[in-house]
C-alpha cells in the first residue's frame, strides 16, 4: 500500500462536547467492539491501541460562550490529540483516530499539519461528510464546534480555533476536497465560497458517479500533495446503511459508493492518516453502523473482494 508503514496506531477521542446530541462519546468503544483492531490485523498490519484521551464530561462544565460551546475543554483535549498524532507520524506509524464528534478534527489535522510543515511536505485533506463543517462563531446557528473544524483548519473563525497549535492555515483550500456534502447552513455557504475548497455535493456524485469524483480528487492530489489525510464522518453515508450517527441526513452515499470511494483511495497508495467520526451507538441498531464503519476502514486500508 504505497508509503504506508505496517504499524497502525489507534487513538480513541471520545468527544461529545462539539454536538448537542449525546452518545458519540461511545463511538470509539463501539468501533473496538465491532473488531476494528482484528480487521486490520487480518490485513497484515501491526496494530497498537493507545486507548482513549480523557475528556471531561459535559455535566462538569459550563458553557462560557454559547457561540463556542465547551471551547476550552475542546482546545485542551485537542492539544493532547495533536501531540499524540504528531508523535505517531514521527515514528513512521499510521495514525487512526476514532471519534467522537467531528470537533476531533481540530486536533488531528493540527498534529498532521505540524508534522508536514516541519518536513516540508504538502498536506491534503479528503473530507467525506454530509456537512461542510465550515461554520464560524459568527455564522453558526447552534454554537456547536463540531460544525467548525474544517473552517478553522482553512483559517476561518474564532482566533483560538484558527491559530490553535500556533499556526494557520493548517491546509490550503486547493488541497482540501469535500465529498458527499448535502447539508450546509445559509451563512456557512459564504465561508465555503470565501476560501473555495474543492466541493463535490451528493448532486455532483449522482451526476458524475463516485468513481469519477474520487479519480479527479486523487489526480489533483497526486500532483500537489505529499500526505493525504482522510476525515470520514459516518453521516456521509445514507442513514439506511448507517443509522447510528449524531446528525443523519437522507440521500447519502450508498453501501457500494462508500466502499468504492475507499477502495479507490486505497488503490492510489497515498493515504497516510485516517479518522472516523460521529459513530453514535445510542441511535444505532445492534452496533450495525460501527460494524459498517469498521468494514469501510478495512476497505481504505486495502481489503479487497479478490
Amino acid at each position: 500500500m504505497g508509503n504506508i508503514e505496517k504499524t497502525v496506531n489507534i487513538i480513541g477521542f471520545p468527544m461529545d462536547l462539539g454536538a448537542d446530541r449525546r452518545g458519540v462519546d461511545m463511538g470509539p468503544s463501539a468501533l473496538r467492539i465491532a473488531g476494528i483492531k482484528e480487521k486490520l490485523e487480518e490485513l497484515g498490519y501491526k496494530v497498537i491501541d493507545s486507548g482513549d484521551i480523557h475528556i471531561q464530561i459535559m455535566e462538569k462544565q459550563k458553557v462560557i460562550n454559547p457561540k463556542l460551546k465547551y471551547l476550552n475543554e475542546i482546545l485542551r483535549t485537542s492539544k493532547t490529540l495533536a501531540g499524540k498524532v504528531e508523535k505517531i507520524l514521527e515514528k513512521g506509524h499510521f495514525p487512526l483516530c476514532l471519534g467522537g464528534d467531528h470537533s476531533m478534527a481540530v486536533g488531528s489535522i493540527a498534529g498532521i499539519s505540524s508534522f508536514c510543515r516541519k518536513r516540508g511536505l504538502k498536506f491534503g485533506v479528503i473530507w467525506i461528510d454530509a456537512h461542510a463543517d465550515m461554520n464560524s462563531d459568527e455564522s453558526t446557528p447552534s454554537g456547536n464546534i463540531h460544525g467548525m473544524p474544517l473552517a478553522a483548519a482553512l483559517g476561518i473563525g474564532n482566533e483560538k480555533l484558527v491559530n490553535f497549535y500556533g499556526f494557520s492555515p493548517k491546509v490550503e483550500p486547493a488541497n482540501c476536497a469535500l465529498i458527499g456534502i448535502r447539508s450546509i447552513d445559509q451563512m456557512e455557504k459564504m465561508n465555503v465560497k470565501k476560501v473555495n475548497p474543492v466541493v463535490y455535493t451528493m448532486a455532483d456524485i449522482d451526476k458524475l458517479g463516485i468513481h469519477r469524483v474520487i479519480s479527479r480528487v486523487l489526480k489533483q492530489f497526486r500532483e500537489n500533495v505529499d500526505h493525504i489525510h482522510v476525515s470520514f464522518d459516518l453521516d456521509s453515508v445514507d442513514p439506511s446503511v448507517a443509522p447510528g450517527v449524531g446528525t443523519p441526513v437522507p440521500g447519502g452515499l450508498s453501501f457500494r459508493e462508500t466502499h468504492l470511494l475507499m477502495e479507490s483511495i486505497a488503490d492510489c497508495g497515498c493515504i497516510s492518516s485516517l479518522e472516523v467520526t460521529e459513530v453514535n451507538p445510542i441511535l444505532d441498531n445492534q452496533n450495525k453502523s460501527a460494524v459498517f464503519a469498521t468494514e469501510v476502514v478495512a476497505s481504505i486500508m486495502g481489503q479487497r473482494i479478490f
